[in-house]
């Protein structure tokens, strides 16, 4: 049976959320919310649901709902996520909530504390590697082809110039520093952490151009971190917010290298291309490369170029989830996940702050229902 789905925050991002609801045969669209009521009342006319102008009323009306997904917005895109998020989950409703999954940490650490003590699926939509170059980057590394992991780097910024700029003047932007670190890096991190593992040590230096600076421009929005994985891996993240373009890879790169090969991944849905390290097997005979050279890549192509194919996907990773009923430690994209992005984004503007310093992040909770934590 479809699970019964309410989404509430219908601005562009719930709109579609809503939309791939309707198009998943896992979920039950029956009501939206939003507190202006023209909002709600055109996509709930939109894919015939009820419309309600609060979670509450939501909440009472639509007693079997199984999912709450949360896409509001708010001040550095997630003041307005903790409050919908704890009245679901105190509802007893399983949450999917958008990115960042708080502005404020200590707001994470309780949505994530209050989902485990409900045994509830508290989901974030860390859309970016739901993608397919992300499942067959994975599938190499499953199968032993990047061998031991040794550095990540990751760009991720949208293409700009001096040329088009203009300041944001959004009341999620206007006086705040950290928008764009905060809006933005859950993303980078969450890929970077996909791939590589807990990251444990963090130093970041900061910036903005002078064109922010002469339009008084408070936006701190060139981020260059140097991170050190558990593993002992290395990793450079850069992101900017549309204050230069990117080269090689496009708006959004990844780059994983091992003892046994390197993938990387450009522009996020389109394209992975794995280069085998010399020597690696069904290649050619190591003697035979130049300097500097190595075995022929492969290359995957999705065929994908639209950006918008990552919600679809993530959404029914999360229901299917849910569906199946999966240990909670099993969940894709959980809520603890999205808590250890911004535990590093919150290490790295402590670091920025304090003159680039090394900042271990807080450690985060006990996975629910390993053994070896005692936490079931």
């Amino acid at each position: 049976m479809a699970l019964k789905v309410g989404v509430v925050g219908m601005r562009g991002i719930g709109t579609l959320h809503a939309k791939c609801h309707t198009q998943d045969p896992l979920a039950d669209l029956v009501a939206v919310c939003d507190i202006i009521p023209e909002r709600a009342d055109k996509v709930a006319q939109q894919h015939g649901v009820k419309a309600y102008y609060s979670l509450g009323d939501m909440l009472a009306g639509e007693p079997d709902l199984d999912i709450v997904d949360v896409t509001t917005g708010g001040y550095e895109n997630g003041s307005w996520h903790f409050a919908p998020t704890m009245q679901a989950l105190e509802a007893g409703k399983n949450v999917l909530v958008e990115k960042p999954i708080s502005n404020q940490v200590t707001e994470a650490r309780q949505m994530v504390a209050l989902a485990a003590q409900k045994n509830l699926y508290l989901g974030c939509n860390l859309n970016h590697y739901f993608t397919p170059p992300a499942d067959e980057a994975k599938k190499k590394m499953q199968a032993g082809e990047v061998g031991e992991t040794l550095y990540c780097l990751h760009k991720m910024g949208f293409a700009g110039s001096e040329y088009v700029y203009k300041p944001m003047q959004a009341p999620r932007s206007d006086g705040f520093p950290y928008f764009h670190v905060k809006a933005f890096l859950a993303h980078p991190f969450s890929i970077m952490r996909y791939f590589c593992g807990d990251i444990v040590e963090v130093q970041a230096f900061m910036g903005q151009p002078g064109f922010r600076k002469s339009a008084n421009d408070l936006m701190v929005s060139v981020n260059s971190i140097h991170v050190r994985f558990a593993s002992g891996a290395v990793g450079y993240l850069l992101s900017q917010r549309g204050d230069a373009t990117f080269g090689l890879g496009g708006w959004w790169s990844v780059e994983v290298g091992g003892t046994r090969g390197t993938f990387a991944i450009e522009n996020c849905i389109e394209k992975m291309t794995f280069w085998p390290g010399p020597g690696a097997p069904g290649t050619v005979d190591p003697k035979t490369l130049g300097l500097g050279k190595s075995p022929e890549p492969t290359v995957f192509e999705s065929g994908i170029d639209d950006f918008d194919g990552t919600f679809p996907l993530r959404i029914h990773a999360y229901l299917e989830d849910v569906t199946n009923k999966v240990p909670k430690e099993k969940l894709r994209a959980s809520g603890r996940d999205a808590l250890a992005t911004l535990e590093y984004t919150f290490a790295a503007i402590e670091s920025y702050e304090r003159g680039g310093i090394l900042v271990s992040p807080n450690a985060l909770p006990p996975l629910h229902g390993d053994p070896s934590t005692g936490v079931n």
